[in-house]
């Protein structure tokens, strides 16, 4: 993309991790228009919101190519597991995200577990199972705790950790009857994988590779990581345990092995990989990968990149990214999500959220909205993880301490958030 060229963007989503991308390509000099479908309501003070489900793929489609539409990126993964950059393509306009094919190593735990396999790239021992009877009888080859999960797509919730036999079987029976629908018609058990979790992004084209930064999220619900698994409560980034030997063994052993294996495998990976990893006492092992931003991870890595993201996703798009590179800032950002009191189960909505303006006031800090709307003057709670408050500062304790500063100005009862998020670092920090 040349410095005179303008383009006009739509991002596909409507939560945090959207509003941060709008955030950071509204900074960019190359961006004449942006558009979020479906959007949200405090994305409209940067963006044009249009009405479209992000799922509604042949409608997505249309109006980019009747608006003539330079750049889609799209947020969260099922449009792209149902082909939107390939009926995007189709069209010669770019998309930021890979193909139907490509996103299989969300869209199917098999199929990303077979290709570890395959290729010699380390992960947890697994099997895959359509029938009830062969996988209990894998699990009387492994010790307890069990993970068990769902093949395909389940909006997060395809994942159990069983620390017993009898959990374990309970899960499996429950999956294979049909608990997700046709994303857990088939399952896939692995070994409990020991150590400490951290988030790993790298862009490319499908050939060249541009990595990013690390990032580590809380994904319980509750103080102590207690309670069940959710989309994330918190992060922050740096992680300190992703050092320079880990960073070194994650790119070779792991993200370079994969974008040659999917070329290899006829299916070029184009976007972001997100690679969720255990680093174990004997190095990094990929525990998933997703096909786009994390969520809440994409929002402090936006609030710590000092480049223009928009000609970096164009290229990682039109398969242009050689001599791009990404500047980040060497201060610590950090992250409280706010959710809705009963999130992940089931929560209300309409209930009325005070202070932002004085939260957002506050030095360093950035609100980016992931469950609100707009009712006049005032913003209502309108899903379950509702707020991201980020706080960007010289060290991760200063910026967890400037998010929680930020959140104790929201007056927001039936809301909750977790007051511990950044506890490892703050125990590598001592």
């Amino acid at each position: 993309m040349k410095g005179h060229e303008f383009v006009r963007v739509l991002v596909v989503g409507g939560g945090g991790r959207e509003h941060a991308l709008i955030w950071a390509l509204g900074k960019s000099p190359v961006v004449e228009k942006i558009y979020a479908a479906p959007g949200n309501d405090a994305m409209g003070e940067m963006a044009e919101i249009v009405d479209i489900a992000d799922k509604d793929v042949p409608a997505l489609v249309d109006f980019a190519a009747k608006n003539a539409i330079s750049l889609v990126v799209c947020g969260p993964e099922v449009p792209l597991a149902l082909g939107l950059a390939d009926q995007l393509s189709a069209r010669n306009i770019p998309c930021f995200g890979p193909s139907k094919a490509a996103a299989q190593l969300e869209a199917s735990k098999g199929f990303l577990k077979d290709l570890c396999a395959k290729y010699n790239i380390p992960t947890a021992r697994y099997g895959r199972f359509t029938e009830p009877a062969p996988a209990k009888a894998f699990l009387a080859t492994m010790s307890a705790p069990f993970v068990i999960k769902a093949d395909g797509l389940a909006a997060g919730k395809g994942v159990v950790i069983a620390e017993t036999r009898k959990q374990a079987e309970a899960a499996i029976e429950e999956m294979l009857s049909g608990q997700f629908g046709a994303a857990s018609a088939e399952i896939v058990i692995e070994e409990f994988l020991h150590g400490e979790e951290a988030s790993f992004f790298a862009l490319t084209d499908g050939e060249v590779i541009l990595p990013m930064v690390a990032a580590q999220a809380h994904k319980r619900a509750f103080d102590g990581d207690k309670g069940p698994n959710t989309g994330g409560m918190g992060a922050y980034s740096p992680a300190p345990v992703f050092t320079g030997e880990i960073y070194a063994r994650t790119m070779e052993e792991i993200i370079e092995p994969t974008v040659q294996a999917m070329g290899e495998e006829g299916m070029p990976y184009r976007g972001v990989l997100y690679a969720g990893l255990m680093i174990c006492a004997d190095g990094p092992k990929l525990i998933e990968y997703n096909v786009r931003f994390g969520d809440p991870e994409c929002q402090i890595l936006m609030r710590r990149l000092q480049s223009d993201i928009a000609p970096v996703l164009m290229a990682c798009a039109t398969g242009k990214l050689a001599g791009h590179r990404l500047d980040w800032s060497g201060r610590s950002a950090a992250l409280i999500v706010m959710a809705a009191k009963g999130y992940p189960g089931a929560y209300e909505k309409n209930s009325v959220i005070k202070g932002l303006e004085k939260a957002d006031a506050l030095e360093g800090v950035e609100i980016f909205h992931a469950g609100t709307k707009r009712d006049g003057e005032k913003w209502l709670a309108n899903g379950g993880r509702v707020l991201n408050i980020t706080a960007l500062a010289d060290t991760g304790p200063e910026a967890l301490d400037r998010a929680y500063k930020a959140v104790a100005e929201i007056e927001w009862p039936e809301g909750f958030y977790r007051s511990d998020i950044g506890w490892r670092l703050r125990e590598w920090m001592k």
